[in-house]
């Protein structure tokens, strides 16, 4: 059956190749972009911006409007900021939580009471792995993803008997244009840290120029908008990065910072 389906920060990325694969499947699918852009293929393209609360009411209203219910949120859109924890300012952690925790969060406010009257819906948040380990010099990215993850488990507790149901997709390394957006705090590259967090963003490069085909993720989120029923989480990236995410699990806390050193260069 055809949903109507909103994905945010659809113009790049996985949102785009969201967006793309579940138009193709017959869904109705709404994207959204922070400028104008005119709709792609048949995906119809709505100006907003997350972080403004006036653009994410007009959206979720023009959805109502136009295909009169919402059955799926995809919330998708988001930024990565670099820089350890002492070389970012108190202003930009703020602008990375506004965008990563605060946008999906005004996108569900937004969007439950929709869902509510209709007694169902289904919210998948586009994560990531940097949520379920802390990432060297992304702190405030892993903050941000950390928080998605709380606020997922919290939701779906609270969203019992309404027939409506949350979950997070976990991606690993991808091939997105995510390396060539990534924001650098502005004393990132002008302090003690400058040597480190140089040498460990080369390996995040590597990893993502390496990284796994997105449309995985794509076909990911299309299928659970069929799924019946939704799992908590869904990480999804190489069988190394999924490895060692499980393995966070069962292993001792200082082994895996080890292994964390290790993996990405800090001595």
């Amino acid at each position: 059956m055809s949903k109507v389906i909103l994905v945010t920060g659809a113009s790049c990325g996985f949102g785009q190749i969201i967006a793309a694969q579940l138009a193709a499947r017959g869904h109705r699918v709404f994207g959204t972009s922070r400028r104008a852009l005119p709709d792609q293929g048949q995906v119809r393209m709505l100006v907003l911006d997350v972080t403004d609360d006036a653009q994410v009411s007009n959206a979720l209203a023009q959805v109502i409007e136009e295909a009169g219910r919402i059955d799926v949120l995809i919330n998708n859109a988001g930024v990565g900021l670099c820089g350890a924890v002492e070389d970012t300012s108190l202003a930009e952690a703020q602008w990375q939580m506004d965008t990563n925790f605060f946008g999906p969060l005004r996108m569900i406010h937004a969007a439950l009471p929709h869902m509510r009257n209709q007694g169902s819906g289904r919210i998948i948040n586009i994560a990531s792995m940097a949520g379920m380990a802390g990432m060297p010099f992304q702190p405030f990215y892993s903050a941000s993803k950390y928080a998605i993850e709380g606020l997922n488990e919290a939701l779906r507790l609270e969203l019992t008997g309404s027939g409506i149901q949350s979950t997070t997709i976990n991606p690993g390394d991808f091939k997105t244009g995510f390396t060539d957006a990534r924001v650098f705090s502005a004393q990132a590259r002008d302090g003690h840290n400058t040597q480190r967090l140089n040498s460990t963003v080369a390996i995040y490069e590597r990893d993502e120029q390496q990284g796994a085909d997105p449309q995985l993720v794509a076909e990911l989120v299309a299928q659970l908008v069929e799924e019946p029923l939704l799992d908590v989480r869904y990480p999804v990236g190489s069988l190394g990065q999924r490895a060692g995410i499980f393995a966070k699990r069962l292993m001792p806390a200082r082994l895996f910072e080890w292994l964390m050193k290790a993996t990405y260069a800090i001595q």
